[in-house]
Parts: C-alpha cells; sequence; structure tokens
C-alpha cells in the first residue's frame, strides 16, 4: 500500500498515486472505457449505488413475498414459446418448489399469498392453447 511521502500533501499524494497507475497500466482496457459514467447529468437518486450493483450482479431488492410472483409471471409467459411438454411440466415444478420454499420460510416483508401453481391445470391450458394456434393437419392459413 502506497504511503504518503513526508511534507506532501493529501491533494498531491492522490495526483502521484493516480499519475503512478497510469504509469503501470492501470487504466487500459477498462470495461465501459470511453463511455459517459452512469447517472451522469442530475442529482443522483438515493441509494444509487445500490440499486447500480442490484442490477449489475442480476438481483432484486424485491422482498421474497413480491419478486415470487414476478418469477410466476415470468414462467408463465415463458412456457407459451417452449414446445416440449416435458421441460413445461419441469419449470412449473420447480416454480412450486420455490413457491412453497418461500412459503415456509419467509419472515420478513409483506406476507406470501402466493400459492403453488396447479400443474396438471396449468400443461392443460398450454396444450389447448398450442391446439388452437397449430392448423389441422392439410389445412393451410389464408
Amino acid at each position: 500500500m502506497a504511503r504518503r511521502r513526508q511534507g506532501e500533501g493529501h491533494e498531491t499524494f492522490v495526483e502521484r498515486l493516480i499519475r503512478e497507475a497510469q504509469e503501470e497500466g492501470a487504466f487500459e482496457r477498462l470495461s465501459g472505457a470511453g463511455k459517459p459514467l452512469p447517472l451522469t447529468g442530475g442529482e443522483l437518486p438515493e441509494a444509487w449505488w445500490i440499486k447500480e450493483k442490484l442490477k449489475r450482479e442480476g438481483l432484486s431488492s424485491l422482498p421474497d413475498a413480491i419478486a415470487i410472483r414476478h418469477e410466476a409471471e415470468a414462467v408463465l409467459a415463458g412456457i407459451e414459446r417452449l414446445d416440449d411438454e416435458r421441460v413445461v411440466r419441469e419449470r412449473l415444478e420447480a416454480l412450486n418448489a420455490r413457491i412453497r420454499r418461500i412459503n415456509r420460510t419467509a419472515v420478513a416483508g409483506p406476507p406470501t399469498t402466493l400459492a403453488p401453481l396447479d400443474v396438471e391445470a396449468a400443461l392443460e391450458r398450454w396444450r389447448a392453447r398450442r391446439a388452437a394456434a397449430t392448423p389441422a393437419p392439410g389445412l393451410r392459413p389464408r
């Protein structure tokens, strides 16, 4: 760790550290080089750095009881694009396992009110939507 030299002011010390780091190439090939800094151009929102870190890390600041509702919506929307019933069943069962875990363990935040999904009923709706979207053999859409 670099130390301030005797008689060296704080600003001079910081400038020296920056210059030495530049000479060593510490600032070369950094991600985001040449791009504007995020959140510039005005007053920063409260706790901006926490929100940015959560976004970078792909984490959520939502309580589990609310986050699982968003996850359930995303899973249900995502299964519509799937072609394999086995994969649909696996995703629904995995979602149910997470719902049960959160219902069992969440102690902070709002209460959990999302019940596990009826996998068979969801699969039946998925099959019906696929059948309605697929034209019968020998028929061509106009």
